[in-house]
């Protein structure tokens, strides 16, 4: 609570009453002595302390484990704890945050103990029905079900350096099962976890996310402003050829998403991994900003090929960003979709289809601007159809125009050719519809005749 909370600021939930026989629910001898012993040595009555407390200014409900109280185990009264909190944070639209350090759930209590795994799955549901954020902490350990649960299940997860995190905790784990897979800093690389935090620093993170988090406009009557068109950055003349237009748009000098990130966010915080096994920090950057004071979703291509990792940490981004009433705004600059046989292997196909149901489902607004290169269905699965805009340099088409001349049978000298007739031009993409104006230098996107958002008439 003290690495977290600001001081002074915390204020115990009232505990719901405690019922039980002799030794709990399953009669188990000497169960009674050790809850005592337990509440000797730590002061507590059971394993969480659940209550509400500022964070760096941001108010929260807070649920921390008392490791020291059996492990931080999972029992019945464990359960009423968490319920009760849950029910207070909907009630009082506070956002969740659970300190996590558990062995799983009480031996002692059996399968009553286990199930109470399903009522924490419930309440992180309802909270989730309710536009309300969820920011696990994870300490060491945090293992067995309190990891798939209140860790694995929160909307952003971060950790504490070396922490054991897994579902198996150590004296259960295989005996030649590597240990440094059941650590925070592996279960980000596989996509499980957001990142690691130093615990000086834990207090200014976790505030800068509850606040990104909270000020989303609730979606059940409000409305949500769609997020600015972003300013170009690049060049200003627009291209004469289709395959100048396609040459600009892979210049290492050009601008890529971060430069258009920076200039976009007074600051940042991104999201990683698709919490199935993969990341793609190289190809998708996804995460949520401050803009003019309120909060906007990213989800940003880089400029490489996207593999299958990013389109689902973008899917991830854009149904969370939905539930919590935030505005999208997606960057398209890939040459496609990564399309060799280790993408394949990962469901290329399936992540693909992920982002165009999350933008195609999303209630909240999302905007598009192509920054570069926007090649195929790779690129089209972030844009918001009907709100999608472009840069000067930057091109869309069907498929490059090598694959193009070479999928018509075209010798390599009708390669520019061909990109001319597939009219990829920021100007023909206008013209055709499939863009609603080009972007200039100072943040003005025009169309066909007229303004685009914040923009002015095209002389």
């Amino acid at each position: 609570m003290a690495l977290v909370t600001d001081a002074g600021s915390f204020r115990d939930l009232p505990a719901p009453p405690e019922e039980s026989g002799p030794d709990g629910p399953l009669g188990w001898q000497g169960y009674d002595a050790s809850r005592a012993r337990a509440a000797g040595r730590t002061g507590e009555r059971e394993s969480v302390v659940c209550g509400t407390a500022s964070v760096a200014g941001t108010r929260a409900v807070l649920i921390a484990f008392e490791f020291g109280f059996l492990g931080g185990s999972l029992g019945e009264r464990t359960g009423d704890r968490l319920v009760a909190a849950y029910t207070h944070a909907r009630a009082h639209r506070l956002p969740v945050v659970p300190l996590v350090a558990t062995g799983g759930s009480r031996m002692q209590e059996g399968m009553l103990a286990l199930t109470q795994l399903q009522r924490v799955a419930r309440q992180s549901a309802l909270t989730r029905e309710a536009g309300l954020p969820q920011i696990a902490v994870l300490r060491d350990p945090t293992t067995g079900g309190g990891w798939a649960t209140l860790g694995a299940g929160a909307d952003v997860v971060l950790a504490l350096p070396g922490a054991q995190v897994g579902f198996a905790g150590s004296r259960v784990r295989p005996p030649d099962a590597d240990p440094a897979a059941y650590t925070a800093e592996a279960q980000v690389a596989a996509g499980s976890v957001d990142a690691v935090v130093e615990p000086a620093e834990v207090r200014e993170v976790l505030g800068r996310w509850l606040r990104l988090l909270s000020r989303g406009t609730p979606l059940d009557g409000g409305r949500v402003v769609a997020a600015d068109v972003p300013a170009a950055l690049g060049a200003a003349g627009l291209p004469g050829t289709g395959w100048e237009a396609v040459r600009r748009a892979r210049s290492p000098r050009r601008p890529r998403c971060r430069a258009y990130l920076d200039a976009y966010f007074t600051h940042r915080a991104g999201i990683s991994g698709d919490r199935c096994g993969g990341t793609d920090t190289d190809g998708m950057l996804c995460g949520f900003g401050e803009r003019d004071g309120r909060t906007v979703a990213y989800a940003a291509q880089t400029g490489a090929a996207t593999r299958p990792a990013g389109y689902r940490t973008a899917a991830r981004l854009i149904r969370l960003a939905d539930r919590l009433g935030a505005p999208v705004l997606t960057l398209v600059d890939t040459p496609g979709a990564a399309n060799d046989a280790e993408a394949e292997r990962q469901g290329a196909g399936p992540a693909i289809a992920e982002v165009f149901g999350a933008v195609a489902a999303a209630r909240v607004p999302v905007t598009t601007l192509v920054i570069g290169e926007g090649g195929s269905g790779g690129a089209l699965a972030l844009a918001a159809p009907g709100n999608t805009w472009a840069t000067p340099d930057s091109y869309f088409s069907v498929i490059a125009p090598e694959l193009a001349a070479a999928i018509l049978k075209r010798g390599p000298g009708q390669v520019e050719a061909t990109a001319g007739q597939l009219r990829l031009r920021p100007q023909d993409l206008v013209e055709l519809g499939v863009v609603r104006g080009i972007v200039t230098h100072e943040g003005s996107a025009e169309g066909p005749g007229g303004a685009g958002r914040g923009g002015r008439p095209r002389p």
